[in-house]
């Protein structure tokens, strides 16, 4: 399986997170780049540059509001003169009856769902290169390849068309769907990070043509909290094509295999021509942000059971944070769905 990557993502180096009233460091760094990039090491995997795409693919998702705001956004911070070292919100206006800002600080609340998605310097540079690694990898299937493995940071499915949170700024994932969809009339993304990913479902959740299902921790007890229900399943001509499966925190292998075939019931039903899986690793049992404890064999059948579907496939990855196992997780998925395969 050939593998696309970037250096350049280290141009996004986050430091603010806070959890539960806590400022600490936030678990999206760019070592976990050099773990997953010692998990590929374990498999034989053609790493690959991304080629740039520019703006189209990003457009395709995001509204032109947004991407502006990005890409000026830094510039814009620091010409205030007594401005902090990242971009954090301190307004959400949640948009009730509320007129788009002019001013940058006004911008940033309108366009961030949380704090968990400091802007700095280099974080629309690096957001920008890992849409083209997710795009490169996406028309690598469209030439013809079974799977391709995008090794993109930031993450991105917790991004909204108009909204960064949970770490995302631009949807990777949804961007590498877009991209397939130019050559694919229907395409399906299975999301199985331990987190929702409420910025994907956002997105398409009126489209017929995109089929969302993501398998996550139970959100009444997990971030994002207020997306990832059962019975949100899309709406207008979406309508059915959104499949939540929400699961008891501590879930492990069994439990989560009994989710994929769920999802695979979903997936035959919508008969997709190419599928984009959003790689999260964090369902790990020693993901730091533990909220469900699959095994690194739990991770090897997840990968066995994509494999399975026959689908031409896009893994974007998403979540996984610094732990130890994190890259033999990742090749333990790839190695599972290459060997059965």
């Amino acid at each position: 399986m050939k593998a696309v990557y970037s250096e350049r993502h280290r141009s996004h180096d986050p430091q603010f997170f806070l959890v539960r009233g806590v400022v600490t460091r936030t678990t999206e760094q760019p070592e976990r780049a050099d773990r997953l990039l010692k998990g590929l090491a374990m498999g034989r995997h053609e790493l690959l540059e991304p080629t740039v795409f520019g703006q189209a693919p990003r457009a395709r998702v995001h509204s032109p509001d947004y991407l502006s705001f990005l890409a000026e956004a830094w510039d814009a911070w620091v010409a205030l003169g007594d401005s902090g070292p990242e971009m954090i919100a301190n307004i959400h206006p949640v948009r009730n009856a509320a007129t788009y800002p002019t001013h940058i600080v006004g911008k940033l609340g309108w366009h961030t769902v949380d704090t968990a998605c400091p802007i700095g310097p280099g974080t629309w540079a690096g957001a920008c290169v890992a849409t083209d690694v997710a795009t490169t990898a996406a028309q690598i299937i469209i030439d013809g390849e079974r799977a391709c493995y995008a090794l993109c940071r930031p993450p991105g499915h917790h991004a909204y068309r108009d909204l960064a949170s949970g770490f995302c700024f631009l949807n990777n994932s949804a961007i590498a769907a877009a991209h397939l969809r130019l050559a694919h009339e229907r395409v399906a993304i299975l999301d199985v990070d331990v987190h929702h990913g409420n910025g994907t479902q956002g997105i398409f959740y009126e489209r017929p043509d995109v089929l969302t299902i993501s398998i996550h921790a139970d959100p009444a007890n997990y971030y994002p909290f207020v997306w990832g229900y059962a019975h949100e399943r899309g709406a207008g001509a979406g309508l059915g094509a959104n499949l939540n499966i929400p699961l008891p925190l501590g879930t492990g292998d069994d439990g989560y295999m009994q989710a994929l075939a769920k999802a695979k019931t979903m997936l035959d039903a919508f008969a997709p021509t190419a599928l984009v899986v959003a790689l999260g690793l964090d369902a790990s049992e020693h993901d730091p942000l533990a909220g469900l404890a699959v095994t690194t064999d739990g991770f090897r059948r997840i990968g066995a059971a994509i494999a399975a579907l026959g689908l031409p496939t896009v893994f974007v990855q998403e979540g996984g944070y610094l732990s130890d196992v994190l890259g033999i997780n990742l090749a333990a998925v790839l190695g599972g769905f290459e060997q059965t395969c």
